[in-house]
């Protein structure tokens, strides 16, 4: 798998988890956690550097 397969199947993941929290609270539009998934993986990825290692 290629990077850029792995980030599209993150992504695609983060899009359906937020489909399924809207489902499940049975309230909310799915459609802007869903377009803004490519935004929040860049962020976490690129910009916050999270390490799990050391996560505080």
């Amino acid at each position: 798998m290629t990077d850029a397969q792995l980030d599209q199947l993150s992504i695609n993941c983060i899009r359906t988890l937020s489909i399924d929290a809207v489902q499940q609270a049975k309230s909310g539009h799915p459609g802007t956690p869903m377009a803004l998934a490519p935004l929040v993986y860049t962020l976490w990825n690129r910009v916050m550097r999270f390490d799990p290692q050391d996560p505080i």
